[in-house]
């Protein structure tokens, strides 16, 4: 079974991560897949006039990564974990071509990532947003922590990586981390809605507005490779054998602060 989706429609992709099970949660599988999905859109975005992102079923849109794939990593296994995400994320915001992602419900550590490197954000009005890597003793690993501060700003966005807090669409929509909020299954429509309108303008601007708003963040690349190695640090402290022991048996955690 492939656990990401490819449908076209009237010259539109929608990804649908296909892993409902398992709250639609990024393993190696579906990054593969994701990357050979980019990989074929990027090679004809000429045709195409938009891509959406989603996750199957009414829950998910994605509820972060697989953590049992983070067992017994290495800082260097860490390190290109974290990279094949932050690679992968930054094709798909480079992309010339309008994407949306059609948050229908959980969206949480790599699945809020995911979403933030979408151009824009429907969410449903049960969607949840949150980073809440601390709980396992680790931080984003696949940009959270640069395009967070793009769209909510330091304070909050310190805030919510420090607590692990999740919030609501309604608030996310508030913050500016979310476009639109509508009712929930209709997440897709509406991103569809939106990138009708977006067809209708000149394909040569739009693809200069995705370029030249990108390179507004291009200064921000070197605290993407920070993140990458604290992200790679932290895989091999106690804390985070402790943090991610603890969630896969269903326990709170006992940091020891090493």
């Amino acid at each position: 079974m492939n656990e990401v989706i490819k449908q076209y429609e009237n010259n539109v992709c929608i990804l649908t991560i296909n892993r409902e099970q398992a709250m639609n949660a990024l393993n190696h599988n579906v990054i593969d897949e994701l990357n050979a999905a980019i990989d074929e859109v990027e090679a004809k975005t000429d045709e195409l006039r938009g891509l959406i992102i989603t996750g199957a079923g009414p829950k998910s849109f994605v509820a972060g990564a697989d953590i049992s794939e983070f067992v017994g990593l290495s800082r260097k296994e860490g390190i290109a974990l974290g990279r094949k995400g932050q690679m992968l994320f930054a094709e798909i915001e480079k992309l010339n071509i309008p994407v949306i992602a059609a948050v229908n419900g959980f969206a949480l550590g790599g699945g809020c990532e995911l979403a933030m490197a979408c151009h824009i954000r429907v969410a449903g009005s049960n969607a949840k947003f949150g980073q809440p890597e601390v709980n396992l003793g680790l931080i984003p690993g696949y940009g959270g922590t640069q395009r967070l501060i793009h769209y909510i700003g330091k304070g909050k966005a310190i805030e919510m990586l420090m607590t692990g807090d999740m919030i609501s669409a309604e608030e996310a929509h508030r913050l500016g981390l979310v476009n639109h909020v509508v009712e929930p299954g209709k997440e897709v429509e509406k991103s569809l809605e939106i990138i009708r309108k977006i067809a209708t303008k000149a394909p040569v601007a739009i693809q200069k507005v995705i370029k030249i708003v990108n390179s507004y963040f291009d200064f921000e690349m070197q605290g993407y490779e920070s993140e990458l190695d604290s992200f790679g640090n932290l895989m091999i402290t106690k804390d985070a054998g402790e943090g991610v022991d603890a969630f896969l048996n269903k326990r709170k955690p006992n940091f020891k602060g090493n």
